[in-house]
Order: structure tokens, then C-alpha cells, then sequence
């Protein structure tokens, strides 16, 4: 039993991979396994590298529980994965959002630069009618200086 524990923490690399897990159950699967062990559809010696080369030495319902427990492992492995999914697609949409939220801050503050350079060139030209204007008033000033004196 030390060996099929030992076994049963194995990495993913050496499972095998379902095709069609869309409808994948841990109970069904275990169920059909032992229907077909039942009508004698499996080989007693199974050597496609789910049961490792101690499977030849154990028996028919070690290896159903061996392969009950690989199933289980496999099972929460899977729910962690689609967990992992779920959070990586809520961090998605959570990013998506705030893209948005960005990109629209970044337009309204380009549309407050824009106004802001127009109201920069407007005063700008104003400031310079300003400034001849006052130079023509100095000037006005000294010629009404050299009259009076």
C-alpha cells in the first residue's frame, strides 16, 4: 500500500488525458470503469501507462482503488484548474474594466489639455494687444509730456 500511495502522488506528466472532458464526472467515470471490469471489458493486465509497472503485481481491485484514487486526484487537480480559470477570467474582466476606465480618463484629459492650449493662445493674444496697446499709450504719454513742458 506504500508503493500505490507513493504512486498516487505522481506528477501530470505521466497521467493519461481526457479527450472529452466537457461532461467529466469522478462518479461516472468510476462507475463505467467498474461495469466494464464487471462484464470483462477491461484486460486484466492494463499496460497503457495509467497503472505503472507495479500494476502487473497487484490485484484486480487494488487496482480498481488505485485507479479510484488517481481518478479523485485527477478530479481535484481539474477543479483547481477551472478555479484557476474562473479567477485569471474575473482578473481579465477586472483589467478590461479598468483599461476602460483609463482610456476615458485619457480622452477627458486630452479634451482639457485641447481647451486648455486654446485658452493658452487666446489670452497669449490678448496679452500682446495688450502690450502694443500700452506701448501706444506710453508713447501718447510723452508726446502729451513734451506739449506741456
Amino acid at each position: 500500500s506504500s508503493k500505490i500511495r507513493n504512486l498516487e502522488v505522481q506528477s501530470a506528466d505521466d497521467v493519461a488525458v481526457l479527450e472529452d472532458c466537457i461532461d467529466f464526472s469522478l462518479a461516472k467515470t468510476i462507475s463505467k470503469i467498474e461495469e466494464k471490469l464487471e462484464r470483462g471489458g477491461l484486460p486484466d493486465c492494463l499496460d497503457d501507462d495509467i497503472i505503472p509497472s507495479v500494476g502487473n503485481e497487484i490485484g484486480a481491485e487494488a487496482q480498481i482503488r488505485f485507479l479510484k484514487a488517481k481518478l479523485r486526484v485527477m478530479q481535484e487537480e481539474l477543479d483547481s484548474v477551472v478555479c484557476e480559470c474562473r479567477k485569471k477570467d474575473d482578473e481579465n474582466q477586472n483589467l478590461k474594466s479598468r483599461l476602460k476606465d483609463t482610456e476615458e480618463e485619457n480622452t477627458r484629459l486630452q479634451r482639457t489639455i485641447s481647451m486648455q492650449h486654446y485658452q493658452t493662445e487666446k489670452y497669449k493674444m490678448l496679452s500682446q494687444e495688450a502690450i502694443k496697446k500700452s506701448g501706444g499709450l506710453q508713447q501718447e504719454v510723452i508726446a502729451l509730456e513734451k506739449v506741456l513742458q
